[in-house]
């Protein structure tokens, strides 16, 4: 029932923080309540900003270990965000618009080899075959295989050791 409830309020029994990264610049809020009166601490080592939102300009994207608090609660955080300078930022429409747009010039592409290709495949190529083709023309006989000649009558002593023997 304290979890509905909380729900129904707006706090949530779970407290997280919320992290905003922008080129080299993180900036974290803390989840406590009040807008007065709040420590931070990055590393080890105390700074001077009151506020619910600590900055961290020209982040080296090193692990660090972030606390603020206000009050009697401490809320401790391990950030290990990942920035990039020379980075862009991409929302979500751009992202659906370029998969879709590479999807309908593969299909495309599809499309235009199938028909193509269509038109193809009663056609013989003349290329490198001079010869006459047709109903009349007729195969010449296969090219034995010397592995597999056929056993001729003066050889058959040689081969009568692998008959089957009488147990």
């Amino acid at each position: 029932l304290l979890p509905l409830v909380s729900f129904l309020i707006g706090a949530s029994s779970q407290e997280e923080f919320l992290v905003e990264i922008s080129g080299t610049t993180v900036t974290v809020t803390c989840p406590v309540d009040e807008d007065e009166d709040i420590q931070w601490e990055l590393s080890g080592k105390t700074q001077d900003t009151k506020s619910r939102k600590f900055t961290i300009k020209d982040h080296d994207s090193s692990p660090a270990n972030l606390s603020c608090s206000s009050g009697n609660t401490k809320h401790q955080l391990y950030l290990n965000a990942k920035v990039c300078a020379t980075c862009e930022e991409l929302d979500a429409l751009i992202v659906a618009g370029i998969i879709t747009a590479d999807l309908l010039i593969t299909l495309g592409v599809l499309i235009l080899v199938y028909y193509f290709s269509k038109g193809r495949k009663g056609r013989a190529s003349s290329a490198g075959d001079s010869r006459p083709r047709g109903p009349k023309m007729q195969r010449p006989p296969p090219v034995p295989n010397p592995d597999y000649e056929p056993i001729r009558k003066g050889q058959r002593e040689v081969y009568a050791g692998l008959a089957p023997r009488a147990i």
